[in-house]
């Protein structure tokens, strides 16, 4: 079962600490990079753009979650709604993926 404080409140941390990335084009570039260690895309989010993320880390070899939605997850790290973001700490993303579903690589 997802605890859902949890991973609100790791979200809200790891965004106060600079370790997330936010929107469609920073969580791509963070992806292609290397720096995503964690791709959580809002439940509500278009089907293209689950897709587009869900193919975008199979590729890249990065854990990709589905989580909440766009209103909440951009809320969880002070910002309007979000479809997408990254977490670019190793030991956040760790943190926050044992309280998610992750797809599976």
């Amino acid at each position: 079962m997802i605890n859902i404080k949890k991973v609100l409140g790791s979200l809200g941390l790891a965004m106060k600490a600079g370790r997330v990335e936010s929107g469609e084009f920073l969580t791509e570039k963070a992806i292609k990079d290397g720096r995503a260690c964690l791709v959580i895309v809002a439940t509500d989010a278009s089907a293209n753009t689950k897709k587009k993320f869900s193919d975008s880390c199979k590729f890249y070899q990065v854990p990709y979650a589905e989580f909440s939605d766009k209103n909440t997850l951009g809320a969880c790290i002070g910002k309007e709604f979000r479809a997408s973001l990254a977490v670019t700490d190793r030991g956040f993303a760790k943190s926050i993926g044992k309280n998610l579903e992750l797809e599976e690589k």
